[in-house]
């Protein structure tokens, strides 16, 4: 029956996947966290790929549930948040057979998150970890080129921004992007005053990550 379900699931995510492939959604999450903060960055992340990328993804991004069917409907969920993170055992289990069907989480610590999601994301792969990319990696050099790897947007501990993932049959499916701030960069510029240079490179490694989610 559970072999069933998921294939009912896979089959939604397929057909949807024709459909609204040029859609793309926030996770709603559980726990308090403020999972709705960075409210300008997706749009404007959405409108800079549509304008230099050749997407066409819908302006208005949607938002969705963990534990929702409508998951499937999505090549790309993001997720951020400064607190906390809980997923019920049925939320992960959605959440991994949407990853693992094809789908792509981008989760970006707005800081203070990264405690909490690790034990979250546990129930969702139980025998992965998080493991760091390399900057070699396709998504570093999808459109724009990152020789380094992840930039560093915003300051807050003096730790180094670094680029953590877990893999599906050699295939990213979840990319968490932990000290560097990547959505702070993609809001509004009047929000954090970021200078031009340091907001195009937060768009331009979204706009990698976008296209990644897309391609593979």
């Amino acid at each position: 029956m559970k072999q069933l379900t998921q294939l009912i699931i896979f089959y939604i995510f397929l057909t949807h996947s024709i459909s609204f492939g040029q859609e793309i959604a926030i996770l709603k999450y559980n726990g308090g966290g403020d999972w709705y903060s960075n409210p300008t960055a997706l749009p404007n992340l959405i409108r800079f790929c549509n304008e230099n990328i050749n997407t066409k993804i819908k302006e208005k991004p949607q938002t969705v549930e963990v534990n929702s069917t409508a998951l499937f409907r999505y090549p790309f969920i993001h997720m951020t948040g400064h607190g906390n993170v809980v997923f019920s055992q049925e939320e992960a289990e959605n959440l991994r057979t949407y990853l693992s069907s094809g789908g792509f989480l981008h989760i970006d610590d707005n800081y203070g998150m990264e405690p909490f999601l690790r034990k979250e994301l546990v129930k969702v792969f139980p025998n992965q970890e998080l493991v760091e990319i390399d900057s070699n990696h396709s998504i570093f050099n999808k459109v724009y080129k990152f020789p380094q790897g992840l930039p560093k947007i915003h300051e807050h501990d003096g730790k180094r921004p670094q680029a953590l993932g877990i893999f599906y049959e050699n295939r990213l499916v979840l990319l968490f992007t932990f000290e560097s701030d990547l959505g702070d960069g993609w809001e509004n510029q009047e929000v954090h005053n970021d200078p031009n240079e340091i907001r195009t490179k937060a768009l331009q490694m979204g706009a990698n990550i976008i296209a990644y989610a897309f391609e593979n």
